[in-house]
């Protein structure tokens, strides 16, 4: 069997990327995460995947302190999350994003430089160059000045992938980027992730469909409130570990099976 697993190990670059340990999160006392442990190495493209109401978002906003803890703890590269966030760039899910707010896709993209910028004081041109160079990289810098209203979804989601990517951090956490995209938009973002990867960043991305996760990713997390199971694809994603994390209701579940035996290279 051909692994697909990158060559650097978290053992071999020192401390993981995240590391996540005894992670609980609840609302109104009912449980959304629970005991989550996870050492994610650097410099791997990990996919999120479980079903509806599984805690996947939840997961990257609690990582993100975004959602209050219950307990457990969030380092990155061995440090608080407080003096790491800087380094942290975060795509949320398009429909959570006030599309109607006046600004344009370029300012969307400047944005991620505010820590650079500061609030209030006027843009430089080299701010401007970076975040132009962001947008060539997802394939809209004709839309630079165009407002974000008008935008497609797929637009839409390409922006905020340019803002995650002008900020040049070592981890990246996107939720959904692939959702309600078309095709053309789906694989010119995975091309940009596996960019980064290959460059040594740390990307985990919350996913929906089965199908494609061999395709994009070489580590998965299978989560249904708690994790069932993580590390890299060849060894995650069985159909016994989906089917611990679907419930065995999925009538998928063969079809992706079937699709991994024939994505892997035989033995000559």
């Amino acid at each position: 069997m051909t692994s697909i697993v990158p060559q650097t190990t978290s053992a071999e670059n020192g401390k993981p990327a995240i590391e996540i340990s005894d992670l609980t999160v609840a609302y109104q006392h009912k449980p959304v995460l629970w005991e989550i442990n996870l050492s994610v190495p650097k410099g791997v493209l990990g996919g999120i995947v479980g079903p509806n109401g599984a805690g996947k978002s939840t997961l990257i906003k609690a990582m993100l302190d975004l959602v209050p803890k219950l307990s457990g703890s969030v380092r990155i590269e061995g440090q608080e999350l407080s003096d790491f966030r800087h380094r942290i760039a975060y795509v949320p899910q398009r429909e959570s994003v006030d599309w109607d707010f006046p600004a344009t896709v370029l300012d969307v993209v400047m944005m991620g430089l505010y820590r650079e910028i500061g609030w209030f004081r006027r843009t430089r041109r080299i701010h401007r160059e970076r975040a132009m160079r962001a947008l060539e990289q997802v394939g809209i810098e004709d839309l630079a000045k165009r407002q974000i209203s008008q935008l497609s979804g797929g637009q839409q989601q390409r922006t905020f992938l340019a803002r995650a990517l002008v900020q040049s951090s070592d981890v990246m956490l996107l939720d959904e980027p692939f959702a309600a995209v078309d095709a053309a938009t789906e694989q010119s973002i995975i091309e940009v992730l596996r960019e980064q990867r290959e460059q040594g960043k740390t990307l985990l991305v919350v996913h929906h469909d089965l199908h494609t996760v061999p395709q994009y990713f070489d580590f998965v997390l299978l989560l249904n409130v708690h994790s069932v199971a993580w590390g890299p694809l060849q060894e995650v994603f069985t159909e016994e570990n989906l089917k611990r994390t679907y419930g065995g209701r999925l009538t998928i579940l063969e079809e992706v099976t079937e699709a991994m035996r024939r994505s892997v290279p035989r033995k000559t």
